[in-house]
């Protein structure tokens, strides 16, 4: 038997299995139970986030329930698995000529064979042609009574005004990372495997909004055929940052040791990462530090789990958010420069080492603008947190 992936054996079958986009899965539930169920929607939003789901969802509520609320499993699985004769699915990316929006139309005319609808779910719409979008025009203005679109998109911006205009629109947000370890939690045990909570968490966060791409990578680390899955196991198979070593190389950057900090940057060198990756890694890091010592621990615009959050605070204390910023920005800045250089290895190095000393930069900087031998002012004391008056 072939093996299924993670994305598609956990696809939400109904309105309440969808992570992340509840209010949607509301609206669209009331519009059924009220009888106010439009011609034609627009679902947009980045990848993986639930529009296609939802779309067959939504087709299975209207063709698969009777009046009394009792679903046909039969029409309901052909539903969802894309196969019923009612609920057509068109990937726009290859039927995207005007022939085939033609053929669209004609076929549209006929009623369904044993729905209610007959349903049109147009995935990656914005990959139609211009002629094609002009042929439905008329159609999704006034279609059959029988027939409702549903088209699904990730560049909203190149759906034409006068598509829009016709339909409900539905902006699916990205997904929290909260929700993903949520759910990607209940996966591995249904699975029956085991992982770190931290390890659940930084695949969450890997998914970067997306559930699918949370699950494609939640898929690779269950295919090595490890009995636990660890946060080491992702670092190898991903080829990330180990984030021991990361933390080691903040730690020296706070301690101002410049010797310890090149010593951290070339450990992770050793490890094959980048300077791209480097940099990176430590713009992320400095930008969660400076949230946390912006807004305090309990701040949620920093997605870490409860033991990452209490080791990134104790590390946040010995930093203030304006070095931090500043620190990010150099980041940024050698990044951009990297790319250009014949030499990316000694620019990151002397980035490294400027993030050292960058406070030592700041108290000089300080001491020349409050005039020193006699002039007044204030000079910055560590992490500019106490100022001293002259």
């Amino acid at each position: 038997m072939s093996y299924t992936v993670l994305a598609r054996r956990y696809r939400s079958t109904d309105f309440d299995g969808v992570v992340g986009q509840e209010a949607i899965s509301n609206t669209l539930k009331t519009a059924i139970a009220t009888n106010r169920v439009a011609h034609a929607y627009l679902f947009t939003g980045t990848r993986g986030v639930g529009k296609t789901s939802m779309a067959r969802i939504f087709a299975k509520a209207l063709n698969a329930v009777d009046e009394k609320g009792v679903e046909n499993p039969e029409i309901g699985k052909a539903i969802m698995q894309g196969r019923d004769t009612d609920v057509i699915e068109i990937d726009a990316a290859s039927s995207n000529s005007v022939e085939e929006a033609r053929t669209l139309i004609s076929n549209a005319a006929y009623r369904p064979l044993r729905g209610r609808k007959k349903i049109y779910i147009i995935d990656e719409v914005h990959m139609l042609s211009s002629a094609a979008f002009n042929a439905l025009l008329k159609t999704m203005e006034e279609p059959p009574e029988h027939v409702v679109f549903i088209l699904c998109t990730t560049e909203t911006h190149k759906v034409p005004a006068t598509i829009q205009s016709r339909c409900q629109r539905f902006d699916f947000r990205n997904i929290a990372t909260s929700s993903i370890a949520g759910h990607l939690k209940s996966v591995v045990k249904d699975e029956k495997c085991e992982a770190e909570p931290e390890l659940l968490h930084m695949v969450a966060r890997l998914g970067n909004g997306s559930m699918r791409d949370a699950l494609s990578i939640m898929d690779r680390l269950m295919a090595a055929g490890e009995k636990k899955l660890t946060t080491k196991l992702l670092a190898h198979l991903l080829g990330l940052p180990d984030r021991t070593l990361v933390d080691d190389l903040v730690t020296a950057i706070a301690d101002g040791d410049a010797g310890a900090s090149l010593k951290g940057a070339d450990a992770l060198s050793k490890r094959g990462v980048t300077p791209d990756q480097l940099l990176s890694t430590l713009a992320d890091r400095f930008r969660d530090l400076m949230v946390l010592a912006a807004c305090g621990p309990k701040t949620d615009l920093v997605e870490l789990s409860d033991e990452s959050r209490t080791q990134s605070n104790v590390l946040a204390q010995r930093f203030d958010a304006a070095g931090l910023t500043h620190m990010i920005a150099i980041c940024d800045s050698v990044a951009r420069s990297s790319k250009l250089s014949s030499s990316p290895r000694a620019l990151v190095d002397a980035a490294i080492v400027r993030l050292a000393i960058s406070e030592k930069l700041a108290d000089i900087a300080g001491l020349l603008a409050s005039g020193v031998g006699g002039g007044g002012g204030v000079v910055a004391g560590r992490n500019g947190r106490t100022p001293v008056k002259k």
